[in-house]
């Protein structure tokens, strides 16, 4: 593709030295990754600066470089006459409208929804994928549990946890286009929201699940946690929010345009309200009142959080034009996302659940659900995280502490920390750190293996947080790791 820089559709380009036109074959912002007739963006990372590596994209073949160091590219310009290079005033904003260009607005093909939320969007963003899908509309989704099309998993390595970097974005937009996919469903964190990472992005319908308290080691303070969070009604043409929460309550006053309230209170003054829970071997069913209008619905998910989950979905599905009557008729089909109250059977007549709850709010609800279903010991690891907030950690003790029969405590994605560092932070949440019933371990793995050892004939093994991507991070590296395969070869050894 030719590109004429100077007629790029993004009205903060100060400058441009070397070449107006050149021919662009590839987009990256790792400099690693860039290959012949690639544009590099130097963005500026947590850990990393790129503008110290734009030498280095040149050398593997990059022939345009958009940075906001004048005194960078003016000397680099020198040079190397025959690279471009482009002097913006955000890397980050112009890599956003420069994705969009290139990928010709997939966005802008696809009906696109928004997930924002401390708790539950990984939940509600395969539960949009898997209702939209079945109603008709294919639709892939984009989150911590990976890239989705409506019918696979995408292999895709993503730039960050849970919403990627914005070029990352418009080339998924565009491979979902190019599958013939309709819509797409995406997880939108605080963090992306402050980062511009779906900027320009106009969203067909952006969901509120909850908030409270989360990454302010990014945001430090809750205030700007929050504001990020409401950016992304900025930028939607309707929403659907939880009026059980006081964010969804506040943005039904702020937000005009169209809008579809939902609640587990059944005197909630709310468009969808689901009453009369009831648990069942296979799922859940409840009375879901509208408008005055009452309705049998079952569907294949447990806990109530996730009930409320399903609301928001059904939200969405009637944002996009379904009926109740079609979308209540394939609720009983509805798909979960791996690892959210994911039910395994030991061989022994263990329950184990995987559910990566990795916030106290979001511990704590998932064991008032769990302790619902019949056991004799309910045991239940927990882990600090070492790429998250660490004043976080001891709320996560605080929250289990007397409310298990066994208590693991573990590390997931220790980073650049040294493991035994975060379970002291963990252990400090705890009254009587002391106590018989907890112990510590220093990886995910072995956290895991001690609370399978652990378990008996007809106990509850809970094994939660933030285990993401198939992959351990320690000390800047991806170390491979699968609860489902320790799991099995667990068992497998046991028998």
């Amino acid at each position: 593709m030719k590109i004429n820089f100077s007629k790029l559709h993004y009205p903060s380009i100060f400058q441009i030295d070397g070449p107006d036109h050149q021919t662009i074959t590839q987009l990256t912002f790792h400099s690693k990754n860039a290959e012949p007739s690639s544009v590099f963006f130097a963005i500026r990372g947590e850990n990393h600066d790129g503008h110290l590596y734009i030498e280095d994209a040149i050398q593997n073949g990059a022939v345009a470089v958009i940075a906001d160091r004048e005194d960078l590219t003016q000397s680099l310009s020198h040079s190397y006459p025959n690279r471009t290079f482009v002097l913006v005033d955000d890397v980050r904003k112009a890599m956003a409208s420069f994705s969009k260009q290139y990928y010709d607005a997939a966005d802008e093909k696809l009906r696109t929804v928004g997930v924002t939320g401390t708790n539950g969007k990984t939940t509600v963003a395969a539960y949009v994928r898997s209702l939209l899908s079945l109603l008709g509309l294919p639709a892939g989704s984009i989150g911590t549990t990976g890239i989705w099309s409506s019918k696979k998993r995408i292999p895709y390595k993503k730039s960050t946890p849970t919403t990627p970097e914005s070029l990352d974005l418009h080339r998924i937009f565009n491979d979902l286009v190019d599958v013939e996919d309709k819509a797409v469903a995406m997880e939108v964190s605080s963090i992306a929201l402050d980062q511009h990472r779906v900027d320009g992005i106009n969203f067909d319908v952006a969901i509120h699940t909850n908030i409270s308290p989360e990454h302010l080691e990014y945001h430090h303070t809750f205030e700007h946690y929050k504001v990020c969070k409401m950016k992304l009604f900025d930028q939607a043409k309707a929403a659907v929010v939880n009026v059980d929460d006081e964010m969804g309550s506040e943005l039904i006053q702020t937000f005009n345009d169209r809008i579809v309230s939902y609640s587990l209170n059944q005197h909630a003054e709310a468009d969808l309200i689901a009453t009369d829970i009831r648990y069942q071997v296979n799922g859940t069913s409840f009375r879901l009142v509208s408008h005055g209008e009452s309705y049998d619905v079952f569907v294949p998910v447990f806990a109530d959080y996730n009930v409320a989950n399903v609301l928001s979905a059904v939200g969405t599905a009637l944002l996009l034009g379904y009926s109740l009557s079609e979308i209540i008729g394939v609720l009983p089909r509805l798909e979960s996302p791996e690892g959210r109250f994911q039910v395994i059977t030991g061989p022994n007549r263990e329950t184990i659940i995987l559910d990566y709850a990795h916030t106290p709010v979001a511990l704590t609800r998932l064991v008032d659900e769990v302790k619902k279903i019949d056991h004799r010991k309910l045991i239940v690891m927990i882990a600090g995280i070492g790429i998250r907030d660490f004043e976080k950690m001891p709320k996560m003790a605080k929250a289990i502490e007397g409310r298990a029969d066994e208590v693991i405590v573990t590390v997931d994605h220790p980073g650049y920390h040294e493991p035994s560092v975060i379970v002291d932070k963990v252990m400090s949440g705890f009254l009587n750190p002391n106590a018989p019933n907890i112990y510590r371990t220093h990886t995910r793995r072995e956290g895991v293996l001690k609370s399978l050892q652990l378990g008996r004939d007809h106990d509850i093994i809970l094994l939660t947080s933030g285990c993401i991507n198939g992959a351990q991070m320690v000390k800047g590296k991806e170390i491979p790791h699968s609860d489902e395969d320790l799991i099995e070869m667990h068992y497998h050894l046991s028998s």
